[in-house]
């Protein structure tokens, strides 16, 4: 699961267990080495205060070592089984653990019991049944303790990452929406609509019909997005571009290119919405656009089910303020569609190659049964 590598820090405030069990062990230990020591001495060990010491400490003593060898082997467990739909086997193995090497540690204090006869120890028939009775109880309890402990926190941390991502994805649809509504290219939208109206009454026509679209799926887009990350098909997505750059093509004209190379195969696939305008974007708002320097934006098919968006690199020498929405958002996306949909967890998002002359962004395409 992508959720774990991408909040550290909330994660482990919200895994408790990774700092405290010790403490709650060491205030457990002395208990558990009590009634370890009764089972195995019976009442000959609350006759005196040195056997009742001494049966304690090495009781707890040897405690301590198994409970920091348990640690151990915890911790590679749950390396190798983190996540919540892992519950199964974490817990089988833990038990498992638990239960051979403390069976192991008992069984080797009583044997030391019973051949050096310490504190006078004398057989009691039972006392070992009764002694892996205990065993088998309290490993149960801890490993149940351990993993509600466990999976909660997981539970938690889950949980807040998703409204991160939430967040993250309706901010992205609200940074798409505004800079296309925003003053600046409003004005520059109908500038160019301006300066067709009087010289090409048929292209200002067009111009009006591509503007309405672009502006109707914005809206749509934004309305029906659920929490979930709504997904779209290639060829909507597309659709939308081509008005979206007829716009562009208007007001930049020989200044700015468009290569499309798609198989059909993939006009059927999925993304988010607004992922190709984005991109669009990007390439437009860093890069000199001119007549004799044109910028050539290129969407591709490639193999395995990717995405291919590239354009030239000709970087504008002013600087050009960046709130770094785009990029980082499509990967928020593509990070959200993984947790709300079963099987893709896989969704590596962006995978993002740049050279001196291009710029070029790889994203993955899905199957229409991810929706």
């Amino acid at each position: 699961m992508i959720l774990f590598h991408v909040f550290p820090k909330r994660i482990h405030f919200f895994f408790p267990f990774a700092r405290r069990p010790r403490w709650s062990m060491l205030l457990v230990l002395p208990w558990l080495s009590s009634m370890i020591s009764y089972v195995l001495l019976g009442p000959p060990y609350l006759s005196h205060w040195s056997t009742f010491a001494g049966a304690t400490l090495s009781s707890f003593s040897v405690g301590l070592g198994c409970y920091l060898l348990l640690g151990l082997i915890r911790h590679s467990i749950l390396t190798q089984y983190p996540d919540l739909g892992q519950t199964g086997p974490r817990v089988a193995l833990l038990l498992l653990s638990y239960m051979l090497l403390t069976t192991s540690f008992l069984l080797g204090i009583l044997w030391g019991y019973l051949h050096w006869h310490w504190f006078g120890y004398v057989y009691q028939p039972g006392s070992t049944t009764r002694l892996l009775l205990l065993n088998l109880v309290v490993n149960l309890l801890a490993v149940g303790a351990f993993e509600s402990s466990y999976s909660m926190a997981r539970w938690r941390a889950s949980t807040i990452e998703k409204e991160q991502l939430k967040k993250i994805n309706l901010q992205s649809q609200y940074e798409s929406l505004k800079q296309q509504v925003n003053p600046h290219f409003l004005f520059n939208t109908l500038n160019s609509l301006s300066s067709l109206i009087a010289d090409e009454p048929q292209r200002a026509e067009e111009f009006v019909d591509e503007m309405a679209k672009v502006y109707r799926y914005l809206l749509q887009t934004n309305r029906h997005t659920d929490e979930a990350g709504e997904l779209t098909t290639l060829a909507t997505e597309m659709s939308f571009i081509r008005s979206y750059f007829h716009l562009l093509k208007t007001r930049y004209g020989p200044g700015i290119h468009l290569q499309i190379e798609l198989d059909e195969s993939d006009l059927d696939r999925l993304l988010p919405p607004l992922t190709l305008q984005m991109l669009v974007e990007n390439a437009v708002k860093h890069n000199v656009i001119h007549a004799h320097r044109p910028l050539v934006i290129e969407i591709k098919s490639a193999p395995a089910g990717q995405l291919v968006v590239r354009n030239n690199r000709q970087q504008k020498t002013t600087r050009v303020l960046s709130n770094q929405v785009g990029l980082s958002n499509i990967t928020a996306k593509y990070q959200l569609l993984a947790e709300h949909r079963p099987g893709l967890e896989a969704l590596t998002g962006l995978s993002i190659a740049q050279t001196d002359s291009h710029f070029t962004v790889s994203l993955p395409l899905l199957n229409t049964d991810a929706s």
